[in-house]
């Protein structure tokens, strides 16, 4: 069961550096032919290498933990990218900083109560101005999973 006392947890900024070779690789492991992704000297990230913050986030500037969503009922639901200009180009350096945000229920359609929890993660420059939010949706069900293994005739075991 989610945490509702989770709502403005944040975790330590960290930096992440923008860089030409990261870039290049995430956009060929992607399937990204654009060559503003792949031939020039300063190119600009893909919306989605933000995702790669992962990587470089410590611990204890991962604030999700304390959301406590049951992962074996739970599911990431949405992630979703916002720019406020030009995406950052290779040579950028970011600081980062993750925060819980809301976290609600609603009534599922085949009944139970769903429980979301949103994680937002702000990008800033070097000047601190804010060049990108992403906003991770996490959601659990009230059911918990089915434990009964099928066989291969698809029956209960």
């Amino acid at each position: 069961m989610a945490n509702p006392d989770a709502q403005g947890v944040t975790g330590a900024p960290f930096r992440l550096d923008v860089e030409r070779g990261k870039i290049r690789e995430f956009a060929l492991a992607t399937g990204a032919a654009d060559a503003a992704y792949l031939r020039e000297e300063d190119p600009v990230v893909q919306p989605t290498f933000l995702t790669t913050t992962f990587f470089w986030q410590g611990e204890d500037a991962n604030p999700w933990s304390a959301v406590e969503l049951d992962q074996q009922r739970g599911l990431h639901a949405e992630q979703q990218y916002t720019f406020f200009g030009e995406p950052p180009r290779a040579g950028t350096r970011l600081t980062c900083q993750s925060r819980i945000g809301e976290i609600y229920t609603k009534v599922g359609r085949r009944g139970g109560e769903l429980t979301f929890a949103v994680m937002y993660t702000d990008f800033r420059d070097e000047t601190g101005r804010l060049v990108a939010q992403a906003k991770l949706t996490g959601v659990e069900t009230a059911r918990p999973p089915d434990t009964g293994a099928a066989t291969q005739d698809g029956a209960s075991a």
